[in-house]
C-alpha cells in the first residue's frame, strides 16, 4: 500500500473539529491537507450558519463523502446509560428518532450523499428474540427512509460483538445496509478484538473510521480514546486485512477526545502512511 493510496481515501469527521461554521471547518481542513469529510447532519438540519454548507465545501474543493445522523436523547455518560438510551432500541425515544431520520433524509439528498452512518444501539444477541426482531424492523424503516433519496446506511460498530452484528446484517438481508467500522469502539466497549471483528465484517464494509483506544478491562466501564498509534489497534495488521479483502472505501479519521485535535490528527495521518507502507 502506498501513501497516495491512503491519502486518496482519507477524510475527517466534521464533529472532530468542533467547527463553529463551514468557514471554520474549511480552514481547519486546509491545515490538515484533507479534502474529504463526513458531515454531521444535525447542524445542517437546524439550518442557520450551516444551511449552505454543501455549496461552501464544494467551492473549497472539499467532498462530502458521507453523513452522520444521531438518535434522539442518547446519553454517553456511561456504558449503562448509552445501553438504555442508544440508537433505535429505546421504545420511548423511537418516535422522535424516527422523525429525526425523516428530517435528515432530504438534507442528505440535497447534499448529494450516497451514505449516512448511525448507531443502531445495543442489538440483542439472539435472532428470534422479540427485541432483536424489533430492532431489525426499525433499522429497515430507517433504511427505507434513506433509500427513497438514493442513500445507503451503515451501522457503526462497537456496541455489540462483531458476531452479533454479523447475524443482524444477515437477518436484515439488504445490500443498502452495511457497516461503518470503528476499531476503537470495539475496545472502548470491550466488544472484542478489532482485527478479528474486521475480518468478519469486512464483506459488509461501507466506510471505516480511524480511531484508537485502550481498554478498561471492565465491560461496564469505558476504555480511553487516545491518539492514533498510541492505543491497542494494530494498524499494520488492520491495513493488511483491508488489502487482503480488497477494501476500496474511505478511511475517515475521528477524534472525539483531547484538546489538541489538529496536532493529533496530523500525527494520525503520518502513522497511517507509515503503517500502510508496511503492507505489501
Amino acid at each position: 500500500m502506498s501513501e497516495q493510496w491512503i491519502r486518496d481515501r482519507l477524510g475527517i469527521c466534521s464533529w472532530s473539529l468542533h467547527a463553529k461554521d463551514p468557514a471554520d471547518l474549511i480552514g481547519q481542513m486546509k491545515q490538515l491537507n484533507l479534502k474529504k469529510v463526513q458531515l454531521n447532519l444535525g447542524p445542517v438540519i437546524e439550518g442557520g450558519a450551516w444551511a449552505n454548507v454543501g455549496a461552501e465545501l464544494k467551492k473549497a474543493g472539499i467532498t462530502i463523502v458521507s453523513g452522520m445522523v444521531g438518535s434522539v436523547g442518547e446519553d454517553y455518560s456511561s456504558i449503562a446509560a448509552i445501553r438504555r438510551t442508544g440508537g433505535v432500541v429505546p421504545d420511548s425515544r423511537w418516535p422522535a428518532t424516527h422523525e429525526n431520520m425523516k428530517k435528515a433524509a432530504p438534507v442528505a439528498q440535497q447534499l448529494g450523499l450516497k451514505l449516512v452512518t448511525l448507531h443502531a444501539g445495543f442489538i440483542p444477541q439472539k435472532e428470534g428474540d422479540p427485541a432483536f426482531d424489533k430492532v431489525v424492523d426499525r433499522i429497515r424503516t430507517v433504511a427505507d427512509i434513506f433509500k427513497n433519496v438514493g442513500c445507503a446506511i451503515a451501522l457503526e460498530t462497537g456496541q455489540e460483538k462483531a458476531a452479533t452484528l454479523h447475524r443482524f446484517l444477515h437477518a436484515l438481508s439488504r445490500p443498502d445496509i452495511g457497516v461503518n467500522f470503528d476499531p476503537a469502539n470495539m475496545i472502548l466497549y470491550s466488544s472484542g478484538d478489532p482485527i478479528e471483528a474486521l475480518k468478519l465484517l469486512i464483506p459488509h464494509m461501507k466506510q471505516i473510521h480511524i480511531k484508537d483506544a485502550t481498554g478498561s478491562g471492565d465491560p461496564e466501564a469505558w476504555g480511553k480514546e487516545v491518539p492514533v498509534g498510541t492505543g491497542d489497534v494494530d494498524w499494520p495488521a488492520f491495513f493488511g486485512v483491508c488489502k487482503q479483502n480488497g477494501y476500496d472505501g474511505n478511511f475517515i479519521i475521528e477524534r472525539e477526545a483531547g484538546d489538541q485535535r489538529i496536532v493529533d490528527i496530523n500525527k494520525a495521518q503520518q502513522l497511517l502512511f507509515a503503517s500502510a507502507s508496511k503492507v505489501v
